[in-house]
């Protein structure tokens, strides 16, 4: 099938040997072409429509010309001996270029209606396409005037003919595209095997996302996978970032955006950073002394000298950062945790870092909240524990199912925590009380996150806004 310049006409060639015109507007048929040898297989027209012609080609590899006018054949230009693949017409409309998979290309005067120039081209041909003639393409060998195409073929390449003497100009760097086992499509520029271009075929649960980069340019998602996607939202290009083992569960970003920490199910915690000028990221430090799946991690508000992370193995990790974080080669730094505390009874589900760096929330599986001093001292438990905690006075007002997670809002004054039983509350950490509880959900809250604006926070199982 296929459209005239004005898409009013459509023609189509059918198994039945023939071809008809149909009226778009006026929705009926105008011409029924009969002659063609065997099933039609391509149709176009030529793009000045007051010359009223139209092309086709059949089983026989013929292109026969039709005028449009007296619905008869006016001739068949015979040159290839192959299925004839494609149709291009230079700007002026007097020559037109044929390819065919018999790995030739045929240039063609169509006022004599006589081949010009036949040009072997060593591959099965699927497209060819005439280049304009007044614009600089030098970068793609084009130095001369005159007619150039391009072909696109069997061997995945573009290559840039001169039609005057059929020499190929310009060969497109050789490609290996690789797919993996999550539906991947790596692209790798030859010889040296790097990576031109990454396409994401399945996500899967996304399990955590955070803006990154210069004024919130990409994303980083972790995807119920050891593989982390950071995508550039103006063009949906995607990096596949891999280091973890297995799946990652949580990310945090650093102040500045582009520095960004990761915790798995390997039991590590990773930090990456994005390069500011061409946004490639690397990950530049990783530690491992967690027991048991690392289920969370928040960083250090004011700059980036810490992060904490929360595990399956009922602790909670201080790691300090090295003052440069620039790596050699392969070498990434080798993190160490300042502190380790048994925070909980059971599974940590979240941790959160207070606006100045000098408390660190903690939500468990054993139902409590708790609140920690944690920067410049050691880590230890705060004077004032949260409501939510089994042996603060306030206990009373705590959930009656695993804490979720926590946040701190209100510059650091308060304290949200979500739960299992639905409900997310709000305490005010020097009074050491509940002053809200939001009834909003009917199932686990996973997410909360403090929009900025005054008084809202987003809350997530299936995303409510509360004010």
């Amino acid at each position: 099938m296929t459209f005239d310049s004005t898409s009013t006409l459509l023609a189509t060639g059918g198994c039945d040997g023939t071809i008809k015109l149909w009226d778009v507007v006026k929705q009926y048929c105008t011409h029924n072409l009969k002659g063609s040898s065997g099933v039609v297989h391509l149709v176009q027209f030529h793009p000045d429509i007051s010359r009223l012609q139209l092309f086709s080609s059949s089983l026989d590899c013929g292109i026969r010309l039709w005028d449009l006018s007296s619905s008869q054949c006016v001739c068949v230009l015979q040159s290839h001996y192959s299925a004839v693949t494609s149709l291009s017409f230079s700007p002026d409309g007097d020559t037109m270029v044929s390819s065919g998979r018999d790995k030739i290309c045929t240039v063609w005067d169509l006022k004599s209606r006589k081949a010009k120039r036949t040009v072997a081209v060593y591959e099965a041909v699927e497209g060819v396409v005439l280049l304009p003639e007044n614009e600089d393409l030098s970068q793609i060998g084009v130095k001369s005037k005159g007619l150039h195409f391009i072909t696109a073929g069997s061997k995945g390449i573009l290559r840039v003919w001169e039609a005057s003497t059929g020499r190929c100009v310009y060969t497109q760097t050789a490609v290996l595209a690789a797919v993996t086992a999550e539906h991947n499509i790596l692209l790798y520029q030859l010889p040296g095997l790097t990576t031109q271009q990454q396409f994401v075929g399945y996500n899967d649960e996304v399990l955590d996302v955070k803006f990154l980069g210069k004024d919130d340019s990409h994303i980083v998602v972790a995807t119920n996978s050891c593989q982390l996607k950071v995508f550039e939202l103006l063009t949906n290009s995607c990096q596949i970032l891999s280091g973890h083992t297995d799946t990652v569960l949580s990310l945090d970003v650093f102040k500045k955006g582009f520095l960004f920490a990761s915790c798995a199910k390997d039991r590590s915690v990773r930090v990456w950073q994005m390069d500011s000028d061409s946004g490639q990221v690397h990950c530049v430090a990783q530690g491992s002394s967690h027991t048991n799946a690392v289920g969370s991690i928040t960083c250090s508000r004011l700059k980036a000298s810490f992060l904490v992370s929360g595990s399956q193995d009922c602790t909670v990790k201080v790691w300090d950062l090295p003052p440069d974080l620039s790596v050699t080669g392969a070498d990434i730094h080798q993190l160490t945790p300042r502190t380790t505390e048994k925070a909980h009874d059971k599974d940590v589900n979240s941790v959160a870092v207070s606006p100045n760096d000098k408390l660190l929330a903690s939500g468990s599986q054993d139902r409590t909240a708790k609140l920690w001093t944690c920067w410049p001292q050691p880590l230890q438990t705060a004077p004032q524990n949260c409501g939510a905690c089994k042996t603060s006075a306030a206990s009373r007002w705590g959930h009656d199912a695993s804490v979720l997670k926590v946040v701190f809002v209100s510059r650091g004054t308060q304290l949200l925590t979500s739960g299992s039983d639905g409900l997310v509350k709000l305490w005010t950490i020097k009074t050491n009380e509940c002053v809200k509880t939001l009834d909003a959900h009917q199932d686990k809250v996973w997410g909360l996150h403090d929009c900025g604006w005054e008084g809202t926070i987003i809350s997530g199982y299936t995303y409510t806004f509360l004010t």
